[in-house]
């Protein structure tokens, strides 16, 4: 079972930054894509940031110029570089994968799409 663990949250004054990480765990072949997702009280969960495999990225508009997004496959990792950070941003971050994963025949692999447990990212003075 492919399981994603997010790190790096926490506290900032606004113009702060922070790095987000994700790795993942368990039997992993290939990595489709991974994104950031967050979830602010009372509002539902919106696309953040996203990756392809081919290095690809993609932003929010509410993001852009501010966030980095990053992977590196090796690791089976993606981070989240966020720099001057505002109070709007305040949110859960999370962490989602598009995962080829199985056995290692190529019949027995199957993708998964897991989601981290998050990470509370609080923007405030």
């Amino acid at each position: 079972q492919v399981q994603l663990v997010e790190s790096g949250g926490g506290l900032v004054q606004p113009g702060g930054s922070l790095r987000l990480s994700c790795v993942a765990t368990g039997v992993i072949f290939r990595f489709d894509d991974m994104g950031w997702y967050r979830q602010a009280p009372g509002k539902q969960r919106e696309l953040v940031a996203s990756i392809s495999a081919s290095g690809n990225a993609k932003y929010a508009e509410f993001v852009k110029g501010r966030f980095t997004i990053s992977g590196d496959n090796a690791k089976k990792a993606a981070y989240l570089q966020m720099n001057n950070l505002q109070p709007e941003d305040t949110a859960v971050y999370y962490c989602n994968a598009n995962i080829i994963t199985g056995g290692i025949l190529r019949y027995q692999q199957y993708q998964q799409s897991p989601w981290g447990q998050g990470t509370q990212v609080t923007v405030t003075t």
